[in-house]
C-alpha cells in the first residue's frame, strides 16, 4: 500500500493572529480554532494547514504529512527509512515518520483502527512539543 499524497501541511508561527490573517487573505477558511493559538485551515478540497504559536526562543518549523489510508495494512518499502512506526496520537489519528535520503523527517498519518476515519486533526512535528 502507498500513500495518497499529501494531507496537511503544519506550520509553527511566533504568532498565530497575523498568520491566520495572511491564510484567510490567501483564501483558507477557519475550519476550527484552539484556546491556545492553533487552528486548521482549508482552501477547497486540497491539504489542510495546521498553525500552531511556538515560543520566540524557538525556530518554526514546517512539517509535510502524507495520507496513508489504513496505517496496519501499510507497508514501508525497504528504500524508506522508519524513524517511529505508527502510534496513536491525542488527537485521532495514527502518525508514522519516516527519514527521506536527505534527512527530512515526513509524518504519514492514517486513521486510527478502532475508528472509522474522519477529519484530520494536527499533526505533530517529530521532536517537537505540541503548543
Amino acid at each position: 500500500m502507498a500513500t495518497e499524497g499529501i494531507e496537511a501541511v503544519f506550520l509553527e508561527t511566533h504568532n498565530w493572529g497575523r498568520a491566520a490573517k495572511f491564510f484567510q487573505a490567501l483564501g483558507y477558511d477557519l475550519e476550527f480554532a484552539t484556546d491556545h493559538n492553533s487552528g486548521q485551515f482549508r482552501c477547497g478540497d486540497g491539504p489542510y494547514v495546521f498553525i500552531a504559536e511556538i515560543p520566540e526562543d524557538r525556530e518554526p518549523q514546517t512539517q509535510i504529512v502524507l495520507k496513508v489510508p489504513d496505517a496496519d495494512a501499510f507497508r514501508a518499502d525497504p528504500a524508506v527509512e522508519v524513524v517511529t512506526p505508527f502510534e496513536d496520537t491525542h488527537f485521532g489519528t495514527r502518525l508514522m515518520t519516516v527519514r527521506d535520503p536527505d534527512g527530512r523527517l515526513w509524518s504519514l498519518q492514517a486513521p486510527q483502527s478502532s475508528q472509522a476515519p474522519q477529519s484530520p486533526q494536527a499533526p505533530q512535528v517529530p521532536g517537537k512539543e505540541q503548543p
